[in-house]
């Protein structure tokens, strides 16, 4: 039995009908109270009752601290209504809201340097309202239930930009959100144009994700333009995703429906940084260097900094070490990031790279031009893994694609 409604076997009926009994002080506050909506949160955790309780209360403080009643008449600013990336276009074939989430072309330092995480994240969680008010609309329109919806996203042009911390905070808050608040929601997850870094991307994201919703991620190949049509019909599909609909005025992006971000203007910046927490502190004497030494155990692994000093400006290179076990000087190491100095004390530095070959990958902080100062340094070092399932999925996709046909 797949325990929605119509289906469920005795056992399940039994637990609907007791937990619409323990719910009665809360079926009030609820925007549904139908046997639909209270499956949804038993079959998330398995018909489970106090489990599934205890989620839905949770939700319902959830609801009263966002304001979910009035949400959709919220107005995000200017600059996030403009450059925050993504659109509602069209409908799967059995009538499900299809969203379009954009990941390339969107700014993350630009847009959390001009809003906050907290307006991103709430704008996120307008996009799941709006969803849910679609399928409503539809299960109305089409008389039979529509309950899901579809997320695409687009990752061309996904870059080490978008492996900045913070913004990835705001893309794994928002779906331990969808997970605690959304269950049973998303019919399917579908991934095009992921480039390599896609793994590395997702390992940052999946341990936010349930289950349920991992198994319900597609990545498509290189041929996604003939495959997305199978989920989607083609006139309910833009022409740029591989579809027939466009613009009135014949765009094939279809701008109306969906916004593709772009760099956001430097006049919308409210601050010069965001605030980080860093893990190590130290100091570099004057006249000398620290080095933060890095073990990739294999290639397409990301290292990942942020760093800020006090007392002047600091230098700051990534080398390869040559010989292992000893230090090394600089100039006996594979200069891999070319060293400069970075007025950190004005204004945070962060940056990535994507390791190329596996070794050991040196952070230099250098003040061996500073021969009065010695200079405070905070800093955070992370080495992103990638994902090797979706790594796999995404290297069969390309040799299946470059293979000639038999």
């Amino acid at each position: 039995m797949s325990g929605r409604a119509g289906d469920l076997s005795p056992q399940q009926q039994e637990a609907l009908t007791r937990f619409r009994d323990n719910l009665q002080d809360l079926l009030p506050t609820l925007p549904k109270a139908d046997d639909h909506f209270l499956l949804r949160w038993l079959r998330a955790r398995n018909f489970d009752l106090q489990r599934s309780e205890d989620m839905l209360r949770k939700h319902v403080e959830f609801r009263k601290q966002q304001d979910l009643d009035n949400i959709l008449e919220w107005k995000p600013s200017e600059v996030v209504q403009r450059y925050d990336a993504g659109g509602l276009c069209g409908y799967d074939y059995e009538g499900c809201p299809v969203w379009f989430d954009i990941i390339g072309t969107m700014d993350p330092k630009g847009l959390l340097l001009s809003a906050s995480k907290q307006e991103l994240i709430r704008k996120r969680i307008r996009v799941c309202e709006l969803l849910l008010h679609e399928c409503e609309q539809q299960s109305q329109k089409l008389g039979r239930r529509v309950d899901t919806a579809v997320m695409v996203f687009d990752m061309e042009g996904l870059s080490l930009r978008h492996l900045w911390k913070p913004a990835v905070e705001v893309y794994q808050q928002f779906f331990a959100i969808l997970e605690a608040n959304y269950p049973e929601t998303m019919k399917n997850l579908i991934v095009v144009r992921a480039p390599k870094l896609f793994p590395v991307a997702f390992n940052l994201v999946k341990s936010f994700m349930g289950e349920e919703t991992r198994r319900k991620m597609v990545i498509l190949g290189g041929n996604w333009k003939q495959e997305l049509p199978k989920f989607i019909s083609p006139d309910q599909l833009p022409v740029e995703f591989g579809g027939t609909m466009t613009d009135p005025d014949g765009n094939p992006k279809c701008l109306t429906k969906i916004n593709y971000g772009g760099d956001v203007p430097q006049h919308y910046y409210l601050r010069n940084h965001v605030r980080v927490q860093y893990d190590h502190q130290a100091t570099v004497g004057r006249g000398s260097s620290l080095q933060v030494d890095n073990e990739i155990l294999f290639p397409g692994c990301v290292l990942r900094w942020q760093f800020a000093s006090d007392g002047g400006d600091i230098g700051f290179g990534v080398f390869l070490k040559t010989k292992m076990g000893e230090r090394q000087r600089a100039g006996e190491m594979t200069e891999v990031l070319a060293s400069q100095r970075y007025n950190a004390h004005m204004v945070p530095e962060d940056g990535s790279l994507t390791c190329t070959e596996a070794g050991v990958y040196v952070l230099r902080f250098d003040n061996t031009y500073s021969l009065i100062h010695a200079k405070k340094i905070s800093y955070t070092v992370e080495v992103l893994l990638p994902d090797k399932a979706s790594e796999e999925k995404i290297q069969g996709l390309e040799d299946s694609r470059q293979s000639p046909l038999q």
